[in-house]
């Protein structure tokens, strides 16, 4: 790495130190569908620490309406199946601000190693970086990706698996960095690396894929067809 990307790199550590306020825990247990949430997750909904017991009425009443009925299917998907309660979806607080989440979740189980609910994580993604932290990104970003491509190709699976932005997917890179305390090139290579071995998205994503890979190129060749000028007709 050279001395323009070693000191970038230096500034990226420095702008990302410290744990983001956006990220709370979360246990959910099928039995009773009974929830628990950190201070942040309750923060992120706009209710005071210690102040409101989470339900999944509670939960599904802040849910943006164009999210609310899919949220609920999962939900009941994962008590059904015991498959962990993730994805991205929007939040509206009690102030009526809309937050938008990604929820990072992994199987709960007990002694025996049976199943019994979900926990993980609820990422705010809605504002990734405080104004002054961004603008030391802008500033040091371009120069840092030549030497750090790793960190765009998991920023891309980030984005194609939860369906946000860069900058976003960033962020989740960013708080996965902190909470690991792993380097930020160190943990994409092992995103980047690993994503290879899970054998990709099941036949449902595949096949909608490939229609949108072959067919991409249909409206602009269109267009492309109707700018061309037979040259006989001159």
């Amino acid at each position: 790495m050279d001395h323009l990307a070693l000191r970038n790199a230096d500034a990226i550590d420095r702008v990302v130190a410290g744990k983001p306020q956006s990220v709370g825990t979360f246990r959910f247990w099928f039995a009773d569908q009974r929830w628990e949430w950190s201070d942040e997750v309750a923060a992120i909904y706009g209710y005071a620490a210690d102040g409101t017991q989470p339900s999944t009425e509670l939960l599904l009443s802040h849910r943006h309406p164009d999210d609310h009925e899919w949220v609920a299917q999962s939900i009941a998907i994962t008590v059904q199946t015991g498959e962990p309660f993730c994805g991205r979806h929007r939040v509206i607080d009690t102030s009526g601000h809309t937050h938008h989440v990604i929820v990072v979740a992994d199987r709960m189980v007990d002694d025996r190693n049976v199943v019994v609910g979900t926990s993980g994580y609820f990422v705010d993604v809605s504002d990734a970086f405080e104004e002054n932290r961004q603008q030391i990104l802008d500033a040091t970003l371009p120069g840092l990706v030549e030497s750090r491509a790793v960190i765009e190709q998991a920023k891309g699976v980030l984005m194609f698996v939860y369906g946000i932005n860069a900058e976003q997917a960033f962020g989740v890179l960013q708080w996965r960095s902190q909470e690991t305390n792993t380097k930020l090139r160190t943990l994409a290579q092992l995103l980047v690396s690993e994503i290879l071995a899970m054998g990709g998205g099941p036949a449902s994503l595949r096949t909608s894929f490939d229609h949108l890979l072959l067919t991409l190129h249909a409206d602009r060749a269109g267009s492309h067809r109707a700018r061309v000028v037979d040259p006989s007709a001159r």
